[in-house]
Formats: structure tokens, C-alpha cells, sequence
């Protein structure tokens, strides 16, 4: 190994390393002293009950993991959005689980939870998943409700969907391990089965003091709306646990009686590991962004048996597409190539950069996987399409249409992993989140934005001091500098992948040595849900 493999190796897994202590800080929700009082109530925590209720809690995938992080600091933080989402097994069976983390404001609903749980149910809902709901909450954050009541994708979505999922067939359980209250009581009891703890859980629109300052009335919240009375006199509830573990366990019971699922047919044959050394990939990855490197090696250590069949190889270079199977799974790859690579004509084209016969490609590749029913899987470490009058000549905003037609359309489930950069257009054209797919995770060395923060800064830098200029104002040189580097400082920050993590443009940042679990738990979870219409890309100019 040469020392510049060396010394990306180092600087890759240095990341992992923050990327693990800074998820070991967010696994502590409210702290350990909000978590030893919750103990103190006999109550386990929503990481502790999902782990209990999973077959296997370290077979498992992680959602939204770092939602909020930053955010709201001013009200104290809100880690992990409150609330906790995973997908993994149950009584054998796949399943997405929704946890409040009582710890963190009392479970209460800042925005960022709203957000989370709308995917946690549009993944649930696009694949069929059974979805189980853990319920500890102290509804909405009063402070920020008018961030989270009342428009289209705010809380009252989440029991919309509830309703839809219903319609759909799809197993909703909910068990009510805390407060369940207001416009929150809607939920369980919109679940096909609702289960509550006894002592500990309550439901009802409002609580005892509520009651008392509307219509006058004293009564405790446990007559009120504890399990008691919400299984033997209202019959709101469908069964009473004497503690978590008690309805983890009825959970895992009625789980484990649902009968089988219609598969979509997704083709898999048994799996294999990748015969190049995975550790590799942080060897690979340079450690600047700008820097080149073979896209064709990192494939070969996620694919299994680092095997590939790559389509119209000496075509459109900048893009590689290739048909390989990822733990078994076939899976369609479509992955931008950052070395430098000649066109047919003798031209050199730079690596990560979308051409006309790039986009040309990828269009073609697209639309043959949705013929055979194979997965795509986005590998992005784009800058975005080429621009200059020789490719506006030859059509590429034409081209580049015809490839994000193409990724919109598709009828296959999408699967994306950001490596490196996702910029401007050409995180749309590579299946970034607003292209619907079924799960998108970024690497710790991911940047996603408009541009990079060295490009930004000069443009934005240009505009700034053209400002002051026509107000008459000079900027010595040294004054241009230090402005450049604020304004890049503050732009290289907002293209961090923990950036888009808190606002949930990606569902994770994950270890590169994790690619391949997401992506098969992705596939096995898309099975669930046949495909019910066929690909058809519009009205376009070819």
C-alpha cells in the first residue's frame, strides 16, 4: 500500500470514529439522569424496549438517527428528534418500530419528531412493512406548535396515514408505554391493536387538570384513562400489560401469527461476501473531495464476489453502470466514475461530472432494470452536469432531463448511497431524497449541497463585495480573505453530512463497511410490496 492509501485509510476511519461518538452521545436521549428516573418508574427506555422486542437488536437498522441534531438548542436540544426508529425483525418478520424517548422533553413533538415520524410511516406504507408504535409522549412542544400542528406534513399527517395504512392492509400495533394524550390519543387507537401498560399508561384528550379547568370536574388520570379503564369500561384498549416487558412480549406474540406477504419477486440467490478486502474502501476515499479515485473499487467491495457486468463500459465513462448482486440480491448500480476518463473521441472529461452521453446512458440503464424487476442502487460522488457552450450545443439540458425523467419514473425500488459529493442537479439525476428512494444513507465523507463551499464563497463573495463597491466602499485585500473564509466557513458547515442528517435529507450517516446491510434490509423490505404499475416515462424530446 503507497502512502497516500495510507493516509486516506487513516483520515477515513479517524471519521468513523467521530461518527461512533457521536452516535454513542445521541443513544443517551436526555441524559443518564432522565434515563435513571425513568428506570425509577419501572419504565424502560425506547432504545431498551426496541432492542427487547427485536429477535436480534443488532440486526438491525437505524433511521434518523442524528434528527434535531443541532437544532433547538435554545430549548434545551431535542436528540434524536425525541423518538427512535428502526427496521428489523420480530417473531421473524420485518418490521418498522417507532419508539418515543421519554427522556427528551417528556416524548413531547418538536417539528423534527413530526418529520421523523412521516418517514418512519412513508416507509412503512411504500413497502408494506408492519409498523409498531411505542407511545410515551407528552404531545406536541407548546412552545413550537405552530411548527408542528397544522399544515400538510405536520402532526395531523401522522394519523391520516393511520388510516390510509389501515385501508392498505398493512399491520399497525401500538402499545401505550407512557402518556398518550390530546390529538397523540389518536394514534393507538387508530392502530389495529392497541396494548397499555398498567400503572404507567394513560390516554385521554385531556389530562386531570385540563378537565378540571374546562368543565370543573376532579378526577385522577388514572380513573381518568389508565389501562384500567380503558380495556375494562371504555374498551378503547385491546390488552393490559403489567409492565414494558409484559407488552413487548404480547407485541411479539400477535407479530408472530401474521400470515405471509405477497412478494414483489425481486431475484436473490445465496449470498456471498465481496473477495476483496472491504477495509479497502477507507483507503480508496480520498480525503479531499476534489481529489480523484476508481468508483470501480469501491463497487468491487460492496458486490459479492467483487464481481460486475458493467453496461456499455466504454460509453458515457463518467457514469458507470453495472448489473452485480449485493448480499444475494440482483441489483442494478449506476455510479459516478471520479477519475478522469477519455470520451470515444480522444477527449478528456472530467470524473464525477454528468455528459451528454453520461446522462444518455444512464437513462438507457434505468429503464432496462425496471424491464427486469431489478433495484437500482445510486452510488453519488457527483458535482453536478457539465456546463460550457460545447454541451448546451450538443442538448445536455435535454440529456439530463431524459436521466432525471428516467430516476422519477422508475418503477423499481431506488436504493442511495452518497460516498462523496451530491451537488446541485446532480444529486436529482443520481436519486437524491426528493426522487423517492426507499432509503438514502450517507457517508462520513459526504457533502451535499448546491455547490461546494469553496465555489459558493467566490460566488457569494463576488456578490458581496460588488455591494460595497457600488456603495462607495473599498475592500483591501486582507478584508476579502477574511470575508471569503466566513462566508465559506459557515457554508462548509451547512454541507456536512450531520447537517443534512438532523433535517432528515438522508435517513443515516453509516460505516461504508454497513453498504451492504442497508441495501439488502432495503431490498428485503421493498419484497414486501408487488409492484403495481409498469415504467413509463412520459412525454419526452429524445
Amino acid at each position: 500500500m503507497n502512502i497516500k492509501f495510507n493516509k486516506n485509510e487513516d483520515h477515513n476511519k479517524l471519521e468513523i470514529s467521530t461518527l461512533k461518538k457521536r452516535l454513542l452521545k445521541v443513544y443517551k436521549g436526555g441524559g443518564i439522569k432522565r434515563i435513571e428516573k425513568h428506570h425509577a418508574k419501572g419504565k424502560m427506555t425506547a432504545r431498551e424496549r426496541i432492542d427487547y422486542l427485536f429477535d436480534d437488536k443488532n440486526n438491525t437498522i437505524e433511521i434518523a438517527a442524528f434528527a434535531g441534531n443541532g437544532m433547538y438548542e435554545e430549548h434545551g436540544g431535542c436528540p434524536s428528534g425525541g423518538v427512535v426508529v428502526k427496521i428489523g425483525y420480530v417473531a421473524n418478520k420485518q418490521c418498522i418500530v417507532v419508539a418515543n424517548d421519554a427522556t427528551v422533553k417528556a416524548g413531547a413533538w418538536f417539528p423534527i419528531t413530526g418529520k421523523k415520524n412521516l418517514r418512519a410511516q412513508e416507509i412503512a406504507m411504500e413497502n408494506r412493512l408492519p409498523i409498531i408504535y411505542l407511545v410515551d409522549s407528552a404531545g406536541v412542544y407548546l412552545p413550537m406548535q405552530d411548527e408542528i400542528f397544522p399544515d400538510k406534513e405536520h402532526f395531523g399527517r401522522i394519523f391520516r396515514n393511520n388510516a390510509q395504512m389501515s385501508s392498505m392492509g398493512i399491520t399497525q400495533i401500538s402499545a401505550v408505554m407512557g402518556s398518550c394524550v390530546a390529538g397523540g390519543a389518536y394514534l393507538p387507537i387508530m392502530s389495529d391493536e392497541a396494548i397499555m401498560v398498567d400503572k404507567t399508561s394513560s390516554i385521554f384528550l385531556a389530562g386531570s387538570y385540563l378537565v378540571k379547568a374546562a368543565i370543573g370536574e376532579s378526577i385522577d388520570n388514572e380513573t381518568l384513562g389508565g389501562a384500567t379503564t380503558h380495556n375494562a369500561i371504555s374498551g378503547v384498549a385491546d390488552y393490559k400489560a403489567k409492565d414494558d416487558k409484559d407488552a413487548l412480549d404480547k407485541i411479539k406474540n400477535i407479530i408472530g401469527k401474521i400470515g405471509d406477504y405477497n412478494k414483489a419477486g425481486f431475484n436473490r440467490i445465496k449470498s456471498e461476501k465481496p473477495t476483496l478486502n472491504q477495509d479497502d474502501i477507507f483507503g480508496i476515499l480520498p480525503i479531499l473531495r476534489h481529489e480523484p479515485y476508481d468508483t470501480k473499487e469501491i463497487i468491487k467491495r460492496i458486490v459479492d464476489r467483487s464481481e460486475f457486468e458493467e453496461y456499455k463500459a466504454d460509453y458515457g465513462k463518467t457514469i458507470i453502470c453495472a448489473y452485480a448482486r449485493i448480499d444475494g440480491w440482483a441489483v442494478g448500480i449506476v455510479a459516478n466514475q471520479r477519475l478522469m476518463v477519455k470520451n470515444a473521441k480522444g477527449e478528456m472529461q472530467f470524473g464525477g461530472v454528468i455528459y451528454n452521453e453520461s446522462a444518455d446512458k444512464a437513462t438507457r440503464f434505468i429503464a432496462n432494470c425496471n424491464q427486469k424487476k431489478i433495484p437500482l442502487v445510486f452510488l453519488q460522488d457527483v458535482t453536478g452536469f457539465m456546463v460550457g457552450s460545447k454541451v448546451e450545443h450538443a442538448g445536455i439540458i435535454k440529456d439530463g432531463a431524459k436521466m432525471v425523467n428516467a430516476v422519477s419514473n422508475s418503477v423499481v425500488p431506488k436504493f442511495t448511497i452518497i460516498m462523496g459529493n451530491s451537488y446541485g442537479a446532480g444529486n436529482y439525476a443520481m436519486c437524491g431524497k426528493a426522487y423517492d428512494p426507499r432509503l438514502i444513507a450517507a457517508w462520513p465523507s459526504a457533502n451535499l449541497a448546491v455547490m461546494s463551499g469553496a465555489s459558493a464563497a467566490k460566488v457569494l463573495l463576488q456578490i458581496e463585495t460588488a455591494s460595497l463597491k457600488k456603495r462607495g466602499k473599498e475592500i483591501t485585500k486582507e478584508q476579502e480573505e477574511a470575508l471569503f473564509n466566513k462566508i465559506k466557513n459557515r457554508y462548509d458547515n451547512q454541507i456536512s453530512p450531520y447537517y443534512a442528517a438532523s433535517r432528515i435529507w438522508t435517513d443515516a450517516i453509516i460505516n461504508p463497511l454497513d453498504t451492504r446491510k442497508w441495501i439488502s434490509m432495503g431490498i428485503e423490505a421493498a419484497n414486501h410490496a408487488p409492484i403495481e404499475k409498469s415504467f413509463n416515462m412520459g412525454v419526452i424530446q429524445v
